[in-house]
């Protein structure tokens, strides 16, 4: 794949975070923020804040620096805000040119782990008892360039076994 293939396929990457986690972070119970599934694991909260970490540090990639920086804010609606913020300034730098670090250090590091993280909120989500619901994820509507909590609202969800789902 030559470096625009990477860059597109990034790009993409991007959206399907950004519909995952929109889905999973939409419509969080009142204290689910502080909730743990045990006493060694991360809260919502503490993942969110490191999702914006991992945002902010793929942006510094993509600037050509190697710089990890803790941020988290400690506030549930800012740090979500943050991460899609930092998602959508990713996705900006991409689109205007090839990043200073490869495509690929871009998405096995920061992108990679952020993924997931996106599936520990969605796992902690039904822990507390407000599952999200199960989704054709390959049949989802992901546009390169939606990286906001605006996604679309045209989904392919069921109820019942995923595995059943064609």
């Amino acid at each position: 794949m030559n470096e625009d293939g990477e860059i597109r396929m990034l790009r993409h990457t991007l959206a399907t975070l950004a519909y995952r986690a929109e889905k999973s972070l939409r419509g969080a119970p009142k204290g689910f923020a502080g909730h743990r599934a045990g006493h060694s694991t991360r809260s919502p909260l503490e993942l969110v804040g490191h999702l914006g970490d991992l945002m902010d540090w793929a942006c510094q990639l993509a600037d050509g620096q190697w710089t990890w920086s803790a941020g988290a804010l400690g506030d549930w609606e800012r740090d979500v805000e943050r991460f899609f913020s930092s998602l959508g300034r990713l996705d900006a730098q991409l689109a205007a040119g090839a990043p200073k670090y490869a495509a690929a250090v871009i998405f096995q590091g920061p992108v990679a782990d952020a993924l997931t993280h996106v599936g520990q909120i969605s796992l902690l989500r039904g822990h507390a008892g407000a599952p999200v619901r199960p989704e054709s994820y390959g049949r989802a509507e992901i546009v390169i360039g939606r990286v906001g909590r605006d996604q679309s609202h045209q989904r392919v969800e069921f109820d019942g076994d995923a595995s059943a789902q064609g």
